[in-house]
């Protein structure tokens, strides 16, 4: 099952869609594995024609690339994945990626190479490392700045955000609180988010959507639930304005453990990113 709308053919693609189903690193409840498809499964149902933007997603050129098949490297993996992603890139698309864990989101940055990292996000993810490993979804938005821990580049694309900031977030550990009092983080709290502009002149952002940003009421079917979260109106919101200055974008940490709430959400996020971006250009 393809994403609904996505007819475009990979030679004249504007926008490659990407699975992601990686799911090795989840600390409480795993199930990103099926994220991907549910998304798209949970897609099928919303209209092709946006009348905000007077847009019909399927005339925007999107072309769905099926699954990139994980395995238990996350390293590894996140190589393989960002060579497919900037596959894309040097053809003049912009890469969509459906996961999966929030790891794959370190791909996403390698394929794009962008000036800011924005995420939807109840948590940091800045942690250097969480059970040891540096790979973890806990550890994303510090690779995605930081890069590899070990000062090496992983094949031939190992791009890093020069910023982040994330909108939601609401919790994290010491360590990643003390992080992101550094210059190049912002953390907007959920209360802030609704006044929140985007300030991007001249730069090119890299937007992830983390699916627990929303508060576990509007999307339970998500490995780590923290309440007192966004709405999903405030999402769309933050997914509107971003979009005109992106270079790519990510809906991640969906899985299996609802009714589908999660999976519609980032399905209905990741259009109204296409129309935004495609109505801006």
């Amino acid at each position: 099952m393809g994403f609904p709308g996505a007819v475009a053919d990979r030679e004249h693609a504007d926008y490659v869609l990407v699975g992601a189903p990686l799911d090795i690193s989840t600390t409480f409840q795993p199930g990103t594995r099926f994220g991907p498809d549910r998304i798209r499964r949970f897609a099928q149902t919303y209209d092709d024609y946006d009348h905000r933007t007077g847009l019909f997603f399927s005339d925007l050129g999107v072309y769905d690339a099926a699954d990139c098949r994980a395995w238990d490297d996350a390293p590894d993996y996140l190589d393989y994945l960002g060579g497919t992603l900037v596959d894309a890139v040097r053809d003049g698309a912009v890469p969509l990626t459906l996961g999966g864990e929030h790891t794959v989101t370190a791909a996403g940055v390698r394929a794009t190479d962008p000036d800011v990292l924005v995420t939807l996000d109840a948590h940091l993810d800045l942690r250097d490392e969480y059970d040891g490993n540096p790979w973890s979804h806990a550890s994303v938005c510090r690779r995605a700045l930081d890069g590899d821990p070990e000062g090496a580049a992983l094949g031939s694309v190992d791009g890093t955000a020069d910023r982040l900031v994330v909108l939601g977030g609401r919790t994290g550990s010491p360590e990643e609180w003390e992080r992101a009092e550094e210059a190049d983080v912002t953390v907007v709290p959920p209360e802030d988010v609704a006044a929140w502009e985007p300030n991007f002149e001249g730069e090119d952002v890299y937007l992830s959507i983390d699916i627990d940003g929303a508060d576990p009421s509007v999307a339970p079917g998500t490995g780590t639930m923290e309440p007192f979260g966004l709405s999903s109106r405030e999402m769309r919101d933050v997914v509107r304005a971003v979009a005109p200055h992106a270079v790519g974008c990510d809906a991640v940490e969906v899985n299996d453990r609802d009714d589908g709430q999660a999976a519609a959400l980032a399905g209905k996020l990741v259009k109204e990113f296409v129309y935004s971006h495609a109505d801006s250009n």
